[in-house]
C-alpha cells in the first residue's frame, strides 16, 4: 500500500491530480487496506477520526483555513516532508521541521491547541486538533 500512496503523492506533485483528489485516493487505499486486515482485538480509535485545523488570519485579510483528517496527516506527513525537502524552492522551509516529533505527537494522541501565535502586526496562526 505504501508504494500506491507514493504514486498518488507523485501525481499530486506533478500536477496530474489536485490535492483533494489525492486525499480521496489515499483514503480509498487506506480503507481497502483496513478491510483486508483482520484485527479482532483492534478497537476503532476516535482520535484517528479527528481533524487537524490550521487557521491563518492576516491583518491584510489574506486568510487561510485548512482542515486535514488525522488519518491523512499521519500517512502523508513523512512522505510529503521527504518530497518537499528535495525540491529546491521548498527545501529551506521544511529542513528544520522535526517530522518524527510531529508523528510522535499524533501517535500519543495529542489533542487541542497546538500552535497559537499572534504577530506584532496582527497576524494570527492557530493549529488545533479537534
Amino acid at each position: 500500500m505504501k508504494s500506491e500512496i507514493e504514486k498518488v503523492l507523485n501525481m499530486v506533485q506533478e500536477g496530474k491530480i489536485d490535492a483533494e483528489k489525492g486525499s480521496e485516493l489515499i483514503q480509498v487505499l487506506q480503507e481497502k487496506d483496513h478491510n483486508t486486515l483482520v484485527r479482532p482485538s483492534h478497537k476503532p480509535s476516535s482520535y484517528i477520526d479527528k481533524t487537524l485545523k490550521i487557521r491563518v488570519k492576516s491583518a491584510e485579510s489574506d486568510n487561510v483555513n485548512v482542515n486535514l483528517p488525522i488519518k491523512l496527516v499521519k500517512v502523508v506527513l513523512a512522505a510529503g516532508h521527504n518530497i518537499a525537502s528535495k525540491i529546491p524552492q521548498s527545501e529551506q522551509y521544511v529542513k528544520d521541521i522535526n517530522i518524527d516529533l510531529i508523528l510522535e505527537a499524533i501517535e500519543n494522541e495529542l489533542d487541542g491547541q497546538i500552535v497559537d501565535v499572534k504577530s506584532a502586526n496582527g497576524d494570527t496562526v492557530s493549529i488545533v486538533i479537534e
